[in-house]
């Protein structure tokens, strides 16, 4: 999460000016955040996650999102770019634009120096708002590591780690398999 913050716009000005940028940013609460570029691991990691859930939902009623969709967090003043979303059943959108969703069961998030903090502290704390939201992954750049995050039927998160190219991860959410070599599949880990 970038420092610089614009302070005191309102979601509205937040929202015609970011559907008119070229860049995006998030907005929390008055602040518009830059997002930064992404690295190649961070890239490659997202596609192979992206397409091995594609090909996994293929056919079902679940469809994932990458990077550029948008999440409106259901009575806040928050619109955050995860990495990687899904939704089951019909999208429910912020308006008639279509382009924010409110109703993910799924939020992936590929951790960063930058963001790792704030993935992990504020915007998960910000994700629990969501009442669609049933699980959480934060996926490791620098070696092959995923923390899965699932709420369980008293409300509670609770943790699994998958670690190691031969791992694999369940999701309950949407009824995929993550295995983790493919997660990793042409990441550079000395780079």
């Amino acid at each position: 999460m970038s420092t610089l913050t614009v302070t005191h716009v309102t979601p509205e000005e937040y929202l015609a000016a970011e559907r008119l940028s070229e860049t995006r940013s998030e907005y929390l609460d008055g602040g518009v955040y830059p997002m930064t570029g992404a690295t190649a691991n961070h890239s490659t990691i997202v596609l192979n996650i992206g397409s091995e859930l594609n090909v996994q939902l293929r056919g079902r009623g679940c469809k994932a999102f990458v990077i550029d969709m948008k999440v409106r967090l259901s009575g806040s003043n928050k619109f955050l770019y995860p990495d990687v979303t899904a939704v089951c059943g019909d999208l429910q959108y912020h308006d008639d634009r279509r382009d924010i969703i409110t109703n993910p069961v799924l939020v992936i998030e590929v951790l960063s120096k930058s963001t790792e903090a704030f993935d992990r502290g504020e915007k998960f704390r910000a994700y629990r708002t969501i009442e669609s939201l049933r699980e959480y992954l934060l996926v490791g750049q620098n070696s092959p590591l995923v923390e899965q995050y699932v709420k369980g039927e008293d409300g509670r998160w609770s943790l699994t780690e998958a670690a190691g190219l031969e791992s694999s991860l369940t999701l309950p959410s949407i009824g995929c398999t993550l295995n983790l070599g493919a997660v990793y599949d042409k990441v550079d880990f000395n780079s």
